[in-house]
């Protein structure tokens, strides 16, 4: 395993580090998620959240094993990018934080869209 991370072409580690930082996020932002469980047991929220983990879970692991389901699984766990920068606008942030947040964008699809990357999930 140690020598196939080690001959991960970049794309793949740029969508990595940014799957994870979205992992992060959310275990963070879990307690707010827990806290409205206690006032009623299922939350718009909370089935938005476990779908999210769920989905970021699945995703990491099949990129990890290479398979050919992973690279349209990551183009759409991509999409997260595209509401962060909406949201950044409105925020207090405004210009900059959503030239960020379109920077990080543009980053995570560019990454992903090289042909060396595409060529990176190859199991079936």
């Amino acid at each position: 395993m140690l020598q196939q991370v080690r001959g991960m072409p970049l794309g793949v580690l740029v969508f990595l580090v940014y799957a994870f930082l979205i992992l992060a996020v959310v275990g963070l932002t879990t307690p707010l998620v827990i806290d409205q469980a206690v006032e009623s047991p299922i939350s718009p929220i909370g089935v938005v959240w476990m779908l999210l983990l769920a989905y970021l879970i699945f995703t990491i692991t099949l990129v990890l094993q290479r398979k050919q389901a992973a690279y349209p699984l990551a183009l759409g766990l991509w999409t997260l990018t595209l509401p962060f920068v909406l949201f950044m606008y409105f925020s207090p942030a405004r210009i900059l934080g959503a030239a960020i947040a379109l920077l990080v964008s543009l980053i995570v699809i560019g990454s992903l869209r090289r042909p060396t990357t595409r060529k990176w999930f190859v199991e079936p």
